[in-house]
């Protein structure tokens, strides 16, 4: 019997995880099992960090709809949805407004300075965000959801991916 290849073992980890294999993983594995493999492992270690299931969905939303990636949002929204972020407040977010949850605007609005100035957080962002409940660690946490999506929403904009009938 053949060992199989890198990119089967991958898209058999995705299956086993997520009970589908998402065209964006399919895409990435197939091109390069490092990439999805990074990105599967960037996610698995984010979902230890501070930041709920819903607040990170809420940064991830507003990463991918600030990069207009079409795949991201409908994935996130259904994903948000599961992890229970309001329909109201995800759409706000697609928006670009506020969601209605005073706890996840302020995240959606960190994650849209830090966005919008590059990671070049001055002093007096950090004093008003850690004013605002959210901590230099949790400022991280949303830079390394900034750096996931980017992945997921680049690889997106190149192949063009197709969106999966799970998140229509």
């Amino acid at each position: 019997m053949e060992a199989p290849t890198r990119e089967q073992e991958v898209l058999d980890t995705v299956e086993q995880t997520y009970g589908f294999v998402p065209n964006l993983l399919k895409e990435m594995a197939g091109t390069s099992p490092a990439v999805a493999q990074v990105y599967l492992d960037a996610n698995a270690a984010i979902a230890e960090a501070s930041l709920t299931g819903a607040e990170q969905q809420a940064v991830i939303l507003a990463v991918s709809a600030h990069n207009d990636c079409h795949y991201c949002t409908a994935a996130h929204a259904t994903v948000g949805k599961m992890e229970g972020l309001a329909e109201d407040d995800i759409q706000a977010i697609l928006d670009g407004d506020l969601p209605g949850d005073e706890r996840l605007s302020r995240l959606v609005q960190a994650t849209r300075r830090t966005l919008n100035k590059r990671g070049w957080l001055e002093a007096d962002d950090l004093a008003e965000l850690e004013a605002q409940g959210i901590d230099r660690a949790q400022v991280y946490e949303i830079v390394a959801l900034i750096g996931i999506k980017t992945i997921s929403n680049y690889v997106n904009h190149i192949n063009k991916t197709e969106i999966d009938p799970q998140f229509q």
